[in-house]
């Protein structure tokens, strides 16, 4: 006798959601406290300098950052994370977040002191509900210089939107302060840290979804960012295993992200190839990063174009910050 076994397949169909979700990076120039802190040269932001950083200004400070950070997504209302740069600490990031105009996106933050002579710290602000963290390492800086010291890198691990991993570094390389060539073997240090440990991440995993933000001191054009980081114009097909900057056709067309007698770009987004394929879980809506840019957080000298309305520099201004924040939106898939 013969048995005969009837194999019936179910088809399933899953449904599948799809949101945009978007990420915003933010120098926002000496968010300092009133306090002068022990072994942070802050004394610049405190009630007894010549041009009193006080309670009122402070505050005013967190109202104007917050009416940025709040016209930055006009989509969904929040972007789902922020860098930050130019953090002073924990306590300014707890007022920020807690601000009213802020509590709906319900933010939490990764923050850690870096041992930045200044004080100042790179800072991420993100929803949880969009936003998982996984790990997040603050990578210390080793400059060739012994005497000088910089910010970390913040490099978080999540999972985006509850669908794939995603790997965030936040930066805010050195400054040009001293000179553009003294200071930029510093950058193009950084700038080789970061491409070991994202041609590393790669290696194990070529799909692996990555996105380098910050403001970087240096043009998207110049040696640390095209040369040793290796960030090119997006290009189709994209190329396995390599970085792509966002923010270079913007440049190339004379856009910028801070005024100091021309306008330069420095605050970027570099993704990694994945990112550029629409089959991935998560991929960009746009090869070009946006500049978050409205009139009202401009500033119109009696000559010269129009720039970044900056909180203060050698006197007090009120305005917002003297660099623009920038943001991309990635569609999720899951």
């Amino acid at each position: 006798m013969a048995i005969v076994l009837t194999v019936v397949f179910l088809s399933c169909e899953r449904e599948v959601t799809t949101t945009t979700h978007s990420i915003a990076f933010y120098n926002v120039e000496n968010l300092f406290d009133t306090i002068n802190s022990v072994g942070v040269n802050d004394a610049k932001y405190t009630p007894e300098n010549e041009m009193p950083w006080n309670t009122e200004r402070y505050f005013h400070k967190l109202d104007q950052l917050a009416r940025v950070i709040k016209a930055m997504d006009t989509v969904n209302g929040f972007p789902v994370v922020i860098g930050l740069s130019e953090i002073e600490n924990e306590n300014v990031l707890i007022d920020l977040v807690a601000h009213d105009s802020l509590k709906d996106a319900a933010y939490s933050y990764l923050h850690k002191n870096s041992p930045d002579l200044r004080g100042i710290d790179v800072a991420m602000i993100y929803q949880p509900e969009f936003y998982q963290p996984l790990s997040t390492n603050f990578i210390y800086v080793k400059l060739p210089d012994s005497a000088r010291r910089t910010r970390d890198i913040l490099y978080s691990k999540g999972i985006l939107g509850g669908a794939d991993t995603v790997h965030l570094f936040f930066n805010h390389w050195v400054s040009r302060w001293g000179g553009q060539e003294a200071t930029e073997p510093s950058r193009i240090l950084i700038a080789g840290l970061l491409k070991q440990i994202t041609d590393s991440i790669m290696e194990t995993n070529p799909n692996s979804a990555i996105i380098l933000a910050g403001d970087l001191n240096d043009n998207p054009t110049d040696t640390s960012v095209f040369h040793v980081l290796g960030a090119v114009k997006p290009e189709t097909p994209a190329k396995e295993k390599k970085l792509y900057n966002l923010s270079l056709s913007k440049f190339e067309n004379g856009e910028g992200s801070l005024y100091y007698r021309n306008w330069d770009m420095f605050d970027q987004f570099i993704v990694s190839s994945a990112l550029l394929e629409t089959e991935n879980k998560v991929h960009l809506l746009s090869e070009d990063q946006q500049i978050v840019k409205y009139d009202w957080m401009l500033y119109k000298p009696k000559k010269g174009d129009s720039r970044p309305s900056r909180t203060a520099a050698k006197y007090y201004y009120g305005g917002f910050s003297d660099h623009l924040p920038v943001m991309i939106n990635l569609e999720v898939v899951r």
